[in-house]
């Protein structure tokens, strides 16, 4: 179909929905992350059941943090009164932990700041965001001219006419806003929005018939039989299927995929890129620029698998029972030793010695007389002699020396002489010998 034939099927198509449906506008005062969600939640559903689920879902959780940190499956409750409550929840989550991985913050605001494109940019950067979220708030948030298309505006375009097979296959219209006016695309949009709801949810019914057929009369060779449903586009699907075979689990993980850089889609077998504005500049086809500084290691999912052993070496030879160690049997003491005291320690320390080799004889103490036993030792008894008659125990160390008796006092007089004795004028004593040995040497 030419470029004018496209165009006129477009103004038809607009001319037949505003007989429909109602132009719904969007409410632009909430901050560009919230129509971000809103706009996840607003796909493939009715305006109604997407205000309502957008509203539930602040009011389930205490802040988007949480919602981020949530299972898919958790949202999917929340979102259940959606067309593909699933769908939305992984797109709601996907979207707040690549904003939260980008900025650290949950705030979107800097895409208003620059230019369009600049704003598109930062949307487009944003790991697991779906097309149709991008058009929707580019062309209601920052005032751009685009036309979002889910998969039921898809399937409408299709059966009009308007799209042909193998760009329906590609899941996008490209080139669709150049076919209306700028004034007119917030109005169209709204009402190609609502006729793609009632496409999916009822294709057969008698209002999309109508609606086709004054737009498309060859409406007949595109249009399904009764009871068969609209084929899917074929490139979304193969991958599917392909993941599907890879992965039997794959639905499932999915759904209960925790939250973190992991969080984001990715092929299978291959390594997710790192957070957006982290790593080296890259071309549209995503490869890097050449002198471009590199960037952090991406994240990278091992399995907790251990390595198989190699087939090619040999079993390990059995090892060897080591034989055991028979103790000798330790010799039974007889009768106890006579005495349990050690041998008396000697001068020399040969006592001591010929006593760890051989015990040591028990020698009978003599008998004390009995006028001796009252009595005290002298003081001028020989600590070794007392030790001997004690039977051989240690001898005790020399009690200390008395103090000299020439130590002067602090009064400047000396212990030793009489009280009163004058100093000389230098500082010392009256030159006594028991002075001149107690003097101390200044320092």
């Amino acid at each position: 179909m030419s470029a004018a034939s496209r165009q006129q099927a477009v103004a038809r198509l607009h001319k037949a929905l505003r007989t429909q449906y109602r132009h719904v506008p969007t409410d632009t005062s909430r901050p560009l992350l919230e129509q971000v969600l809103f706009a996840c939640c607003l796909e493939n559903a009715p305006y109604e059941l997407a205000q309502k689920a957008f509203a539930r879902l602040g009011e389930a959780f205490f802040d988007l943090n949480e919602v981020r940190v949530t299972t898919v499956a958790e949202l999917a409750e929340v979102l259940h009164d959606l067309p593909d409550p699933p769908r939305a929840a992984l797109a709601l989550r996907r979207v707040l932990q690549s904003v939260f991985e980008s900025s650290y913050s949950f705030s979107l605001e800097s895409a208003r700041k620059h230019s369009l494109a600049h704003g598109v940019k930062i949307l487009e950067s944003l790991q697991g965001i779906p097309p149709f979220v991008v058009a929707h708030v580019a062309s209601t948030a920052l005032g751009g001219h685009f036309v979002p298309v889910d998969l039921g505006g898809l399937q409408a375009l299709y059966l009009a006419g308007i799209v042909a097979r193998d760009e329906y296959d590609t899941g996008r219209a490209a080139g669709l806003e150049r076919l209306v006016a700028k004034k007119n695309g917030p109005e169209f949009s709204s009402l190609l929005h609502q006729f793609g709801v009632e496409v999916l949810g009822n294709l057969h019914g008698t209002t999309v018939r109508r609606i086709l057929q004054s737009v498309a009369p060859d409406l007949k060779e595109r249009f399904p039989k009764r009871g068969e449903p609209m084929p899917l586009p074929s490139a979304p699907a193969a991958a599917d299927a392909d993941g599907a075979k890879g992965d039997g689990t794959r639905g499932m993980a999915e759904e209960h995929r925790p939250a973190g850089p992991q969080a984001a889609a990715r092929p299978a077998g291959k390594t997710p890129l790192p957070p957006p504005g982290s790593g080296p500049k890259r071309t549209a086809d995503g490869k890097p620029v050449a002198g471009s500084k590199p960037g952090p290691k991406p994240f990278v999912v091992k399995p907790n698998v251990g390595r198989p052993p190699p087939a090619d070496l040999p079993p390990a030879p059995p090892a060897a029972a080591e034989p055991e160690v028979v103790e000798p049997a330790k010799p039974v003491a007889t009768a106890k030793a006579a005495s349990t005291k050690p041998p008396a320690a000697g001068k020399g320390g040969a006592n001591a010695a010929k006593g760890a080799a051989e015990p040591a004889a028990v020698v009978p103490r003599p008998a004390r007389p009995a006028a001796d036993r009252g009595a005290k030792k002298p003081a001028t008894e020989s600590p070794a002699g007392t030790a001997k008659e004690r039977g051989g125990a240690a001898a005790k160390p020399p009690a200390k020396p008395p103090r000299p008796a020439g130590r002067t006092d602090k009064g400047g007089t000396r212990s030793g002489s009489p009280k009163g004795t004058p100093r000389k004028a230098d500082g010392k004593g009256a030159g006594t010998a028991a002075a001149q040995l107690t003097r101390r040497k200044p320092r």
